[in-house]
């Protein structure tokens, strides 16, 4: 196993240097704790990417990504650019697609300490452990677009091959876990839908284990709502990804708590973030929730860096944390960032629970 990596961090707007900084302490202490040297260089990406460099991403970013072994990102977006003609999120997408990060991993799991921090009844949500894998440089946010007072359109395409590797990539994730993947399409009104219903159909002959079953993204969206235990892994286009993706994320009582992994080829850097955006109203006063950035340096230990001891240790860290009722207010808690930082740190660098 390797020892020593480059990681480029990418705080970006609102609380993201706030949670990438609580991620990158915990970071620091599981490192030292397994003899692993972390090596960092911080850029800028969206809204301060465009206020002091020009543009939501530079091309000297990129090539910094490109040369890390992983990029930890916080989060983009800023009401100060909501009318402007380059978004900051515009960043992000060029990132993805630079990278040629294709495949987005969103796991969603219901946390016993956090049963009661649900709008669901617990016993709709308990024991509930999905896995979203959504395409994520393909369809209607990377289509041709036109712009107008009285006309506006985004292109949706898909390619086989797009279709294809995603596909591999959820069923493969299903290999590992209870073997059964829904694909999500909305085929009875979208070509793309068929294409995608069609390509998954071909790829699950590879996976004769996996059981594959086909819905339609409104009932999709119903079902995660009424019954989301029926779900092991959801594959979705990116669109409908997007936002299952974020009603998923309420089953565990808030967004704050869900990490993402976006992976390209074997052997490319993968961009890791919390799903929560990046929420200005709350920046700077230690209301953040962390756990979500934490958890996603985690899948980045164990995605692209080969480290799964590293992540094992940074996910019990944060089980004990939670169970100590270590919540932000997002949660129904009153602890800063800080102190749910160095709770986890605190288990993971000294190997005893948190008081």
């Amino acid at each position: 196993m390797r020892d020593s990596f480059d990681i480029l961090l990418l705080p970006g707007d609102g609380i993201g240097p706030e949670v990438v900084g609580a991620a990158r302490g915990v970071m620091d202490l599981a490192a030292e704790h397994f003899g692993v040297k972390l090596r960092y260089e911080e850029r800028k990406i969206g809204g301060e990417a465009i206020r002091d460099e020009g543009g939501p991403v530079s091309d000297e970013t990129l090539e910094a990504a490109r040369a890390s072994d992983s990029v930890l990102l916080g989060a983009v977006g800023h009401p100060d650019f909501d009318d402007a003609p380059v978004r900051p999120e515009a960043g992000l997408l060029k990132l993805r697609k630079h990278l040629g990060a294709f495949a987005n991993l969103r796991p969603v799991a219901a946390v016993p300490a956090l049963l009661d921090a649900s709008p669901l009844k617990k016993e709709v949500v308990s024991g509930v452990d999905v896995l979203i894998v959504r395409e994520l440089t393909g369809g209607a946010y990377f289509g041709e677009k036109e712009e107008g007072d009285e006309r506006a359109s985004d292109l949706s395409v898909y390619t086989k091959e797009e279709i294809d590797r995603v596909a591999r990539v959820a069923f493969d994730a299903a290999k590992r876990r209870k073997r059964r993947v829904t694909s999500v399409d909305k085929a009875n009104v979208m070509a793309t839908g068929r294409l995608w219903r069609k390509v998954v159909t071909e790829v699950s002959k590879d996976y004769p284990d996996v059981e594959l079953d086909h819905v339609l993204v409104d009932a999709a969206a119903m079902h995660l709502v009424r019954e989301p235990g029926r779900f092991d892994v959801m594959l979705t286009e990116n669109l409908f990804g997007d936002i299952l993706s974020d009603e998923a994320a309420m089953l565990p009582g808030s967004m704050g708590m869900l990490p993402s992994a976006s992976l390209g080829e074997p052997g490319s850097p993968g961009i890791f973030e919390p799903v929560h955006g990046s929420a200005p109203d709350i920046a700077g006063q230690g209301k953040a929730n962390p756990y979500a950035a934490i958890l996603s340096a985690a899948m980045m230990f164990r995605h692209t860096l080969g480290r799964p001891d590293v992540a094992e240790a940074i996910e019990q860290g944060v089980s004990v944390a939670l169970e100590a009722h270590f919540l932000t207010a997002d949660l129904g808690g009153s602890k800063t960032t800080e102190q749910v930082a160095e709770a986890v740190g605190r288990w993971i660098g000294a190997g005893e629970g948190v008081a």
